[in-house]
């Protein structure tokens, strides 16, 4: 191992934490994972962590020597120079000084970011939106992540706060989200979003042919409604279409401020690949503001899939 070479990235997630160490080429080496007990304070699930990464640096040798530091995806609103968590509604997080409480307890360099923000910086260093300078990242996940990515640098905003995309309004008054307001994007595009609306209509219509496809799985996720539609069930495309707005409806208020080079989506919902891309283009392509004279933005799915968090945090330390 060369030194210096590596550093540990991790991305916390509403269930699980996962991290690995990480090559400055983007190669992930071996991993490590725990669980998320949201009964647990926050202070216990990072000492949860703390103790899991202490192992795991001493099983596989990594000190202050050999390696440059730990970087940590987080979701919320994140003060990256003070390194604390101001608010995480996902996690019930706030004001947690999680940056001096790994480096005592580590005693190696911490750095932290939003989750989205981290897998943005992933994409744009190693994956899907390395030939661009300037791109977007959106996580369909729990919730919806944005991260900004101009210059092929991570835009933060005003103490690290900014870029919070999936809590800007798309309806005024609409559903209730997790961070308080009503009518946020994520309220509308997360994957929790989508299994609300699959739910409602599976209840409303007892002959959809979700309900064999939930029944298969065991539960009602995300692909539900999609894999519905590729069989044509005329309740399952419902939903994909009112889906496919909302998201659309978002992904243009982002095009029409940033005109972004690209789009790249990640998360459980971009497994949807080519069918959902298709659909999205569609949607967008005629609706851009002074469309007919404004550059295309590409819309991509996320090369590094779920490991872009990971990446983009241990990227902190990649010059």
């Amino acid at each position: 191992m060369e030194n210096k070479k590596i550093a540990i990235g991790i991305d916390i997630g509403g269930t699980s934490i996962k991290g690995a160490a990480i090559k400055d080429n983007g190669e992930v080496l071996s991993v490590f994972s725990l669980p998320v007990n949201k009964e647990d304070s926050q202070e216990q699930t990072v000492n949860n962590l703390i103790e899991v990464l202490n192992r795991y640096l001493k099983d596989n040798n990594y000190n202050k020597d050999n390696i440059l530091g730990v970087g940590i995806g987080i979701p919320g609103v994140i003060d990256t120079k003070a390194g604390v968590v101001s608010y995480s509604n996902n996690l019930r997080w706030n004001n947690l000084p999680i940056r001096k409480m790994m480096e005592d307890a580590t005693h190696l360099p911490i750095r932290i970011i939003n989750d989205a923000n981290a897998a943005a910086l992933g994409e744009a260093k190693f994956g899907a939106g390395k030939k661009y300078k300037d791109l977007i990242m959106i996580t369909l996940g729990t919730g919806v992540g944005g991260g900004i990515i101009i210059d092929k640098k991570v835009y933060e905003g005003n103490l690290g706060k900014g870029a919070e995309l999936g809590h800007t309004v798309i309806v005024v008054d609409g559903e209730q989200c997790t961070c308080g307001r009503k009518g946020c994007f994520e309220a509308y595009a997360s994957a929790t979003a989508l299994i609300r609306e699959t739910k409602k209509a599976m209840d409303k219509h007892k002959d959809s042919i979700m309900w064999e496809l939930a029944s298969k799985k065991g539960k009602v996720d995300a692909s539900i409604s999609f894999d519905g539609a590729r069989a044509n069930d005329k309740y399952a495309i419902h939903v994909v279409d009112n889906y496919i707005k909302y998201l659309g409806e978002g992904l243009l208020n982002i095009f029409n401020i940033f005109r972004p080079e690209a789009l790249v989506l990640s998360g459980g919902i971009a497994n949807e690949r080519e069918y959902l891309v298709s659909r999205l283009e569609k949607y967008v392509s005629d609706r851009y503001y002074g469309f007919k004279e404004t550059p295309k933005v590409d819309i991509l799915i996320s090369e590094l899939g779920y490991d872009s968090g990971k990446i983009g945090a241990a990227a902190l330390f990649f010059d």
